[in-house]
């Protein structure tokens, strides 16, 4: 056991410094993403024509395969965290840009009516009424981005020990040490598990609305999710 947390020194991280790592260099392009996601996804809904050419792009782009991604950046910036990071948080958009469309798609028109009644601004009415409905299907595009940037982080490897958990792979090669190999797997496996569960978790007190299991209510008991949105923004 003793082996398997003995990181070999050239990797220049304990094992709680590569999770760090590992964590910081799947996480932060996610977030970039989902910035970056949030207004795009309010343009596709206010103008539908933009959303088929924005989804194709987006597609393309995570069909280019990460080392080419790579080949292309590292010119720019160097074999280095932000070289690993850019195409994750690219990747990341083909997820979270059609959550977020559906999610505020489904608002009901009704109570856009009703919040542009109350005098709700397109911003306001956006950000108070519109994204707290779409909780729930932003929340499920964040975890499969982020259990995916998780999984992708390794790929760094290849370019100058930038793969955090990954470069265990190859020291495993290089020094026969498969523990280092097992090590990385089930701690990166671990990880994604973990986030996955505070993202569930988040979602539970972001959406009070939604059943947490056992026996359903009636649904004249359910309180509406809209009417929520609509008079905590009036508040």
């Amino acid at each position: 056991m003793s082996g398997f947390f003995d990181i070999p020194s050239d990797l220049q991280h304990s094992w709680l410094g590569l999770i760090g790592l590992h964590l910081r260099e799947a996480l932060l392009p996610v977030l970039a993403g989902l910035i970056l996601a949030l207004p795009l996804a309010q343009l596709c809904v206010r103008f539908r024509w933009l959303y088929p050419p924005v989804l194709w792009v987006t597609t393309v782009l995570y069909a280019i395969p990460s080392l080419a991604f790579f080949v292309v950046l590292i010119d720019y910036t160097g074999q280095t965290e932000l070289t690993v990071m850019i195409p994750l948080g690219v990747y990341s958009l083909v997820v979270l840009v059609p959550a977020i469309v559906d999610g505020v798609r489904s608002v009901p028109q009704e109570t856009l009516a009703a919040a542009t009644a109350m005098g709700f601004g397109p911003v306001r009415r956006y950000v108070q009424v519109q994204l707290p409905i779409a909780v729930p299907a932003i929340i499920a595009g964040l975890r499969i981005a982020v259990v995916s940037s998780i999984s992708l982080v390794s790929v760094g490897t290849l370019i100058g020990n930038q793969g955090a958990l990954g470069n265990l792979l190859a020291d495993a090669m290089f020094y026969h040490r498969p523990e280092l190999a097992v090590n990385s797997v089930v701690t990166t496996a671990v990880l994604a598990i973990l986030i996955d569960a505070l993202l569930v978790g988040v979602r539970v007190l972001l959406t009070p609305w939604m059943p947490r299991g056992g026996p359903t209510k009636p649904k004249a008991d359910r309180p509406d999710p809209a009417a929520l949105a609509l008079e905590d923004a009036a508040r």
